[in-house]
């Protein structure tokens, strides 16, 4: 499907004042980058397909907000980062996918079934439970957020390889991210070993990739958090996506 406001190249007042209330992270960013942000989800209507699966409810202002939270990672990135794929599907609640899994000492391969919130495929789709992406909306500072996970997923994929090392900007050193990223990976897999748990998602510890994921919702939905958890971490991400909206936000 495609939304009414798709068809204008930009986003009429009255609605984005809407997404703005309904958006507390959006809402919480200063005017300059308020306004680059509604430039970010005019582009991203105009280019992006929405789908709506398995009976769920889409209007301009739900695909707007989608776009939004999905806009907040390429502040500073631009829109080209958001490159290389043309769709998002929603569905109304978790959606079950099947992929094969290789067995590591044998060689096997099987198929086997997951229950997701969230997916971003290789070259294909961001697929996103509405549920999710509503409950984020309600509570933004509980430290989740589908849509920003799934777009640093994306973000990730950008040079070839889902390893948790996007293609970073000019200014931020691979090896340093190599360096930071593996340190506070290996840090957060030693404090769950020791039944520790903090600010980051043991979901984070599944591997590099989940790791950036997961901290980079973090760094829109509870900065002063991550910053306190893995300060090296939140200094690199701020490098990458720019101050969270939240610093400020308890």
């Amino acid at each position: 499907m495609r939304a009414r406001l798709f068809s204008v190249r930009t986003i009429p007042d009255p609605i984005w004042r809407d997404a703005l209330a309904a958006a507390p992270l959006c809402a919480a960013l200063d005017g300059v980058r308020q306004q680059r942000l509604r430039v970010l989800c005019a582009q991203f209507l105009a280019h992006k397909r929405f789908s709506a699966e398995a009976g769920a409810q889409l209007d301009d202002l739900r695909c707007l907000l989608i776009a939004q939270q999905a806009c907040l990672p390429v502040l500073e990135l631009g829109f080209a980062a958001l490159h290389g794929w043309r769709e998002v599907i929603v569905y109304p609640g978790e959606f079950r996918v099947r992929h094969p899994r290789q067995d590591r000492s044998t060689g096997v391969i099987t198929e086997q079934d997951e229950t997701l919130i969230g997916e971003a495929w290789a070259r294909g789709p961001v697929v996103l439970s509405w549920a999710s992406v509503s409950r984020d909306l309600d509570h933004p500072h509980d430290g989740f957020n589908v849509v920003v996970h799934e777009i640093a997923h994306k973000l990730d994929q950008l040079d070839g390889a889902m390893d948790g090392v996007p293609a970073l900007p000019p200014g931020l050193s691979r090896h340093v991210w190599l360096d930071v990223f593996q340190r506070a990976f290996d840090h957060l897999q030693r404090q769950l070993d020791n039944g520790q748990h903090g600010a980051i998602d043991a979901y984070a510890a599944t591997n590099p990739e989940e790791y950036f994921a997961v901290t980079s919702e973090l760094h829109f939905s509870r900065p002063v958090q991550l910053a306190q958890a893995a300060p090296e971490v939140a200094r690199l991400l701020t490098g990458l996506y720019g101050a969270p909206p939240a610093a400020l936000v308890p």
